[in-house]
Parts: C-alpha cells; sequence; structure tokens
C-alpha cells in the first residue's frame, strides 16, 4: 500500500460498515438476497454517508457501524437510480467526514486507493492506478457516461470509497470486474455533487425526465445482445421476453451492442410499448412489451 500511514489514519475514521434488511417480498429480494452488507463513506460531517444503491435497495432496516465501534441506526436519505448511488443518513453531528473530488480532476494512471469495511469494525485498503475514464455498461439497464475503472482490487465490500491521494473521495465502489489491469469499478461522485440539494430535498432526481425500463439482463456477442435473463415480475417477463432470445431490433431500429439498446429504451418513455424483434429458436419473433418505470418498480 503506497498511501502514508498519516493518510489511512485519516481516511479510515470516515468509512462505515453498512448491514440491510429487506422484506422477502421486495422485487429486489430475489436477485440480491433480504440481507446485504456493504460499505459507505461519510462525506458530510451532519452524517451524510454515501454508498452505492443496490445495498440499501428496498431495506426496511439499515444499520450503521462506524469506526469506533458505534452502531447506530440509519435512514435512506437519497438514491440516484440512474447513476447508482444513494445516501444514507444517521444522527451523528461532527462525525468525521471527508471531502469530494469530482471525475474532471482525475486522470488515466494516477493513483488511487480504496478504503473499505470488511466486517462491522474491520476496515481494509488497497492501491493501484486508474485504468480507464471510459463509458461503461453493465449487463442490468445499466451504463455511466464515465466511470472510474481500477487495477486496485476492492479489499472490503461494496459501496467503499475510493479515494485519490489526498484523501479525497473519487468514487463508490460498485462492481469487481475481475480483468487483469480492471479490477475494479467505481462510480465517480459527481451525480452526487452536481444534484445535491435535489436528491436531499427529494431523496431522488425529480428534473430527470423517467426513462423507459424493461428488466432484462443482457450481453454483447458477436456484434449481437443476448438476453441472458429477465427480472421476475418486470415488464420484458410479462410480455414474454425469454433467456437466450437475441434482440435484433426495437421499434425497427436495429441493435448491434448493449449500450445502443440502452440508448435506444432510455429515449422511451415509463408506459410506451416497445416492439422488440428478437430471434428464438432460429425464428423471428415479434415481442411487444410495455415498459415501465424502475424507480416506481423497486419502490
Amino acid at each position: 500500500m503506497n498511501a502514508s500511514v498519516k493518510l489511512i489514519d485519516l481516511v479510515v475514521p470516515a468509512t462505515v460498515a453498512l448491514k440491510t434488511v429487506v422484506p422477502d417480498a421486495h422485487p429486489s429480494a430475489s436477485v440480491l438476497g433480504t440481507e446485504r452488507l456493504g460499505s459507505g463513506v461519510l462525506i458530510d460531517p451532519r452524517g451524510l454517508i454515501l454508498t452505492v444503491n443496490y445495498v440499501v435497495l428496498g431495506a426496511s432496516a439499515v444499520s450503521v457501524f462506524l469506526f469506533d465501534g458505534t452502531t447506530l441506526e440509519g435512514k435512506i436519505a437519497a438514491q440516484d437510480f440512474a447513476s447508482g448511488l444513494a445516501v444514507v443518513e444517521i444522527s451523528a453531528p461532527g462525525t468525521p467526514a471527508l471531502s469530494l473530488c469530482p471525475s474532471k480532476d482525475l486522470q488515466v494512471g494516477q493513483e488511487v486507493f480504496i478504503a473499505a469495511a470488511a466486517a462491522e469494525q474491520r476496515r481494509r485498503v488497497n492501491n493501484g492506478v486508474i485504468a480507464s475514464l471510459a463509458p461503461f455498461d453493465a449487463y442490468w439497464e445499466y451504463s455511466l457516461d464515465r466511470a472510474i475503472i481500477t487495477t486496485a482490487m476492492n479489499p472490503g465490500l461494496g459501496g467503499g470509497a475510493l479515494l485519490d491521494m489526498l484523501g479525497r473521495v473519487a468514487g463508490i465502489v460498485s462492481l469487481d470486474l475481475g480483468e487483469v489491469g480492471r479490477f475494479t469499478m467505481a462510480i465517480p461522485v459527481d451525480a452526487f455533487v452536481e444534484h445535491l440539494p435535489e436528491l436531499l430535498r427529494h431523496g431522488r432526481r425529480v428534473t430527470r425526465p423517467p426513462r423507459a425500463w424493461v428488466g432484462l439482463y443482457c450481453y454483447t456477442f458477436q456484434d449481437h445482445v443476448v438476453i441472458a435473463g429477465v427480472l421476475a415480475g418486470a415488464p420484458g417477463e410479462r410480455a414474454g421476453l425469454k433467456a437466450g432470445d437475441v434482440v435484433l431490433a426495437v421499434d425497427d431500429h436495429a441493435v448491434s451492442a448493449r449500450h445502443e439498446l440502452y440508448t435506444h429504451l432510455w429515449s422511451r418513455r415509463p408506459g410506451d410499448l416497445l416492439h422488440f424483434r428478437v430471434l428464438r429458436n432460429n425464428e423471428v419473433k415479434q415481442v411487444a412489451v410495455q415498459s415501465g418505470n424502475a424507480e416506481e418498480f423497486f419502490a
């Protein structure tokens, strides 16, 4: 670890461990489970914690474990479904907090490190460099215009802080990629910084137009988008999309890559009828999907 002991001593007290309980009936429970562990980082002395949304999605109870051994009840203050960030609030005025570093201040090759919870009172750190600041898309209907990909392996639980060598929070760890030289993906803090008043006032981004959502998992293979699965109860399943379907077009827009599919979906609004043309068992089929709203589905 290249970060100095002094820097680590500054950062670690601002990290927290999270434990959430999610009702069995919540739509995310079948995918993410009903008990989840995660990391977070205090970014405001009023007790605001930045973490990744999947840790708290649907939570009926949030326990926050501070580095000094204190356990507090947390509440979800904001969720940004598009970026994947969430804010948890605790009643602990004067807690140690770290400043933020927008991604415009970052460069490929820059040294960074991750500080994350490995258990309630255990913290771990690991270092690396920024490998990429390029756009990123994932197998669920998710993409970022700018993601932080690093050579640092995540030493703990998802939701930990990715920091620059000044101890500023540049991103929140979301995914372990497991690729050589591309071990971890972190969500830049920009979405939180740029929309802080709106997020804290309304608990979400109310000024962003709602976008169509189908509830599918997919991957790109040889210039084709293949559906790997559909979320139970989501619009795609209700309409009859199936795992193994190859998406040829949506609304007569040819699709050859995952980001193309997402771009078209998000140009439509919830409730719009989407016309999928898919290849299934060597036969072309038409599937009409009445799109939904992910935020409402997971509310």
